[in-house]
């Protein structure tokens, strides 16, 4: 996934290190040989170059991981959609981006754009397939490193561990205690540097992921954009929003969540926070620096 990961753990019974990492490594592959958009032989890859017409037997974990998207996808209106990789890759992002970045061209936008679209998405829930329409790609950039942590948390849990933190690619899920009873606790990721401090949050039994625009952005003669792309109009977000951070049960859900709230921004995004009763934390940039708002859950839950 071009990431890396993290485990702290309590070992009670003196697993071998050896034995814990190799379950964690199997779980990792699994989620990389079904979702990764970067290995051209994974079940993704695979129905992203299908022909029209081909009908492709979900593994569980796509299966589980599609259905989450396209729940998302349908109540946020689009905000969040797991076909939108044409238009990453021409905003510059991800495996397919071009060397030479620059904005497109409206009639390259327009191409893009028309070829993304989750409505247009075949996916028998009951029978587990997916059918190929034609020409359309997946992209579960946006949520597959949620279920990567979920995953791995279950393999773990199998081998006997129950106070543990994970985190794959900045997306974190606390389960149990640490050592002396202590909850979990993190510190959500900064914005930027400077401005509002950040806050920390204790993860009893419960997953954090957060979603901005910090650490993947382009320039292209004076314009600055991020990689986070609204499916809706195909282009970046134009929004003062910096980054949300949301807490769930689990991961899949808080990353797929954080993703769609960044695209629908710090007004639409905390409206639909609320509506949904999501924890989510935003930080939106204002003339006199960084402003925090929270939803109502995450103030139930973390009380800042």
């Amino acid at each position: 996934m071009g990431t890396t990961w993290s485990l702290r753990f309590d070992n009670p019974h003196m697993l071998p290190l050896d034995t814990v990492r190799a379950a964690m490594e199997a779980a990792l592959a699994r989620v990389v040989a079904q979702m990764s958009h970067w290995q051209t032989d994974s079940d993704l890859s695979r129905y992203n170059r299908a022909a029209a017409g081909a009908v492709h037997a979900l593994a569980s974990g796509f299966a589980t991981v599609l259905a989450c998207a396209l729940r998302w996808a349908e109540a946020s209106g689009g905000a969040l959609d797991p076909t939108v990789g044409p238009l990453v890759a021409l905003w510059g992002f991800g495996p397919e981006a071009a060397d030479d970045v620059h904005p497109p061209a409206p009639e390259a936008l327009r191409a893009a754009h028309a070829a993304c679209g989750w409505q247009r998405l075949p996916f028998d829930a009951v029978a587990g397939t997916l059918r190929q329409p034609g020409g359309l790609t997946l992209d579960f950039s946006g949520i597959a490193k949620g279920f990567a942590v979920d995953h791995v948390v279950e393999g773990l849990r199998a081998l006997g561990l129950k106070d543990l933190l994970l985190e794959i690619g900045g997306e974190l899920r606390g389960v149990g205690r640490r050592p002396g009873g202590a909850s979990w606790t993190v510190q959500i990721a900064a914005p930027e540097d400077g401005g509002t401090a950040s806050p920390t949050v204790a993860l009893a039994d419960l997953a954090v992921a957060t979603s901005g625009d910090r650490w993947h952005r382009r320039e292209h003669a004076g314009r600055r954009w991020s990689h986070t792309i609204d499916p809706r109009t195909g282009e970046p977000v134009g929004h003062a929003l910096a980054s949300v951070t949301v807490l769930h049960a689990e991961c899949m859900q808080a990353d797929a969540l954080a993703t769609a709230l960044t695209v629908l921004g710090p007004a639409e995004g905390l409206a639909f926070a609320r509506a949904h009763d999501i924890a989510a934390l935003f930080f939106e940039r204002k003339t006199d620096g960084l402003q925090a708002s929270a939803s109502p859950a995450w103030m139930e839950r973390v009380g800042a």
